[in-house]
């Protein structure tokens, strides 16, 4: 981050230009006097008694481009922020320990939150009003921006006082909302109960027509899915086991139908702003890719059907082409925004993704052989895709208009149907469909791309290895096993302090594709470690390589010795010692990436399987213990913790299998009871261990899949 003493900025840009972070190069030119989160803002906050106007939102966040298009680069709006408050801009993907913080204030006091998150703060940073997103000037439903910031700079000019008595009000209320613990005593909830309520829930939420947890917006939850699986894994027999198994199919087709599936680009749009899946919000965020892939290949294992396999592959062709670093990590983010075409001077959302039809009938003239006469792949493709002559998107979805005559296709028609509709071969439409993707996507390919994050983060890259790790498992693919150690490398070079121990939250790229960081590193937040070792595990697991094992549990150690609350028990997200955050806080909601806590309950009964150390079988029952209330109450918010809470009730088995008689390895030195274990008669010879205590040992393929499904 920016320190003090730094010489003056250009003329023309702010102290944002020094920043590495993309969010915050995109503000270096507002005219506004940003500062970055640190002591010199602080300092000048203090020592000119003014209050803080804190603005936190990310590079791909298509309301943050419309207030900063609206306010932030208008010269009189930026001259009232500069003049009566230390303008502080944060990237929340930099700074989830910033961003919490203030979202935990603005959630609490309005009952709603997002981004960019507007939030005002007394020199001490105690938050006393905040908001989203404000238009800059007032209208009969809104209070303008402008007004906004006159009425609160007043307000401090006459009643400083109150502000401050009503500021340290608002701190103790919050402190006391987020206080997350238990006592000692306690107990881990009991499975089934949290299994049965969490069920209960979401199928109460269910859309039984479109699939998915709410009307709208919709977004993909992979934790809804991935607790329905284990769900049906535990009741296969019973009548609410197949209605688990059939909510997460059904949504995970529909989704892949969706117009918030990229048919042409690949990849997962961030959510849909309808019950249908149909107009999205068109960023992608790499954390939704890692998590879909693995969630696409489980749908794979458990039901056979290609299809969800061909989903899974899908996403990682994407997520390997287009948010793939050349030194082998992940960039974070494309936009929902670019300009429609190379001359363009104003972006519009969605403009690299939907299709005019006139543009599809251009793009695919050709006759289809067999078809009724005059049958073109336009007409097929059209027909498929849901394309109409004056747009598919219904104005409700566009309230800028920015949509008009344009199509988000989605599949709305089943493949039968149409090859029946143009009395085609089930093949010969696949071919037809296959054909029209690839030209669209070589059009597509001519438009002026969205905005690339090329901020690298520790967590969602953590989230990818496990994308690609798991799909290389269950797919049985080499190359994606390949590409999960080629990021976890990546991590291990670029995004940790091996004399320390640590990991660094992010990495950036710098010219000519070079790997850079801050002068400053930020160091890695609790997510950092639960998702780099929940990756870590499931490499190892896909590969059999036991440095990603060893690595590991050596990080496991880091985030106890950081994170880990030895009086209320479970992690805190952010490490002590930080003077400017106002609180430790422990997240208490699956979103949608899982909370860290959630994660880090399966990771500690991996490691302590792999280690031997049963203290971290203690930790993650202390973990349950103190989310017991909500866990009984309202599982449906923490869905990653109520599936951990059944993997912690059901001793997880091992699987051992002596291949080389190699009995020196990691492993060997961390369970010493494997020395114990012997291969039968020079053959691979298999044994299935629970607390440590084994099965008879097995040399065939069919007799371990007896003792695992026994």
């Amino acid at each position: 981050m920016a320190t003090a003493g730094r010489s003056s900025p250009p003329r023309r840009a702010n102290r944002l230009i020094y920043e590495r972070s993309p969010y915050l190069q995109q503000h270096a030119h507002n005219p506004v006097d940003w500062y970055p989160w640190g002591q010199e803002a602080f300092d000048k906050a203090k020592r000119e008694n003014k209050l803080i106007f804190l603005s936190v939102g990310y590079s791909t966040c298509h309301w943050c481009h419309v207030m900063e298009e609206e306010s932030f680069k208008n010269q009189e709006i930026g001259e009232i922020m500069s003049k009566n408050f230390v303008c502080i801009k944060v990237d929340r993907e930099e700074r989830p320990d910033v961003d919490k913080v203030y979202m935990t204030f603005v959630q609490a006091t309005s009952g709603g939150g997002g981004w960019p998150m507007s939030v005002w703060l007394t020199p001490d940073l105690r938050p006393f009003v905040g908001g989203t997103y404000f238009p800059p000037e007032d209208s009969a439903h809104h209070v303008g921006f402008r007004t906004v910031l006159l009425r609160i700079a007043e307000q401090w000019r006459q009643n400083q006082e109150a502000l401050l008595q009503s500021s340290q009000r608002i701190l103790e209320a919050l402190r006391s909302l987020s206080r997350v613990g238990t006592q000692d005593q306690q107990a881990a909830p009991p499975a089934q109960e949290v299994l049965t309520t969490c069920f209960q829930q979401l199928s109460g939420s269910y859309d039984e027509e479109y699939g998915g947890f709410s009307q709208c917006p919709k977004f993909p939850t992979p934790v809804n899915l991935n607790f329905l699986f284990t769900y049906w894994a535990l009741h296969r027999t019973t009548p609410e086991g197949a209605r688990a198994l059939q909510m997460s199919l059904h949504t995970l087709k529909m989704m892949a139908h969706g117009g918030i599936h990229d048919h042409i680009g690949q990849g997962f749009h961030r959510y849909s702003t309808d019950r249908h899946w149909h107009v999205p919000h068109f960023e992608k965020m790499l954390y939704d890719q890692g998590q879909l892939a693995v969630v696409y290949s489980r749908a794979f294992q458990i039901s056979g059907d290609e299809f969800f396999a061909d989903v899974a592959a899908d996403i990682l062709l994407y997520a390997s082409r287009d948010l793939g670093s050349p030194a082998g990590g992940f960039y974070s983010a494309e936009d929902a925004d670019s300009y429609p075409t190379a001359t363009s001077s104003e972006k519009r959302e969605g403009a690299f993704c939907v299709w005019a039809a006139e543009e599809v009938r251009a793009l695919l003239p050709d006759p289809v052989e067999g078809a009724a006469d005059g049958t073109t792949l336009g007409d097929v493709f059209m027909h498929y895709y849901g394309v109409k002559e004056d747009g598919n998107v219904s104005p409700r979805k566009d309230p800028h208009k920015e949509l008009q005559g344009k199509n988000v296709l989605i599949a709305h028609s089943s493949p039968e149907l149409t090859a029946a509709h143009f009395g085609l071969e089930p093949g010969q439409l696949s071919a037809v469909l296959q054909e029209g993707r690839r030209r669209l996507q070589a059009a597509r390919a001519q438009r002026p791309r969205p905005h690339l994050d090329t901020k690298m983060l520790a967590s969602w890259n953590g989230l990818m290895i496990s994308g690609f790790a798991q799909a290389g498992a269950v797919l049985a693919k080499q190359e994606y096993v390949s590409r999960a150690a080629q990021a976890a490398g990546f991590v291990r070079r670029h995004l940790w302090e091996p004399g320390s121990g640590r990991l660094l939250r992010s990495c950036y790229r710098g010219e000519a594709d070079v790997v850079e960081q801050s002068a400053a590193p930020i160091h890695g937040f609790l997510e950092d470690y639960v998702f780099v070792i929940q990756g870590l595990f499931d490499l190892y697991e896909a590969s059999l390589d036991q440095s990603w094992l060893e690595w590991a549990l050596q990080l496991q150690h880091t985030q106890d010795k950081l994170f880990w609350d030895p009086k209320g028990f479970a992690y805190f997200s952010s490490e002590a010692g930080d003077p400017s955050l106002l609180l430790r806080l422990k997240d208490d909601q699956d979103g949608a990436e899982p909370a860290a806590n959630s994660v880090t309950v399966t990771n500690l009964l991996r490691a302590a399987s792999y280690s031997g150390h049963m203290e971290w079988v203690e930790k993650a029952g202390q973990i349950l213990a103190a989310f017991s209330e909500r866990l009984q109450k309202i599982p449906l918010a923490l869905p990653e913790m109520a599936r951990a809470t059944a993997v912690f009730h059901h001793t997880l088995k091992q699987v051992l299998i002596l291949a080389d008689g190699d009995g020196a390895g990691f492993l060997y030195r961390q369970l010493p009871f494997l020395s114990s274990l012997e291969r039968k008669e020079g053959k691979a010879t298999a044994y299935v261990c629970s607390n440590f205590t084994c099965s008879l040992p097995v040399t065939s393929p069919c007799a371990l899949q007896e003792l695992l499904c026994a």
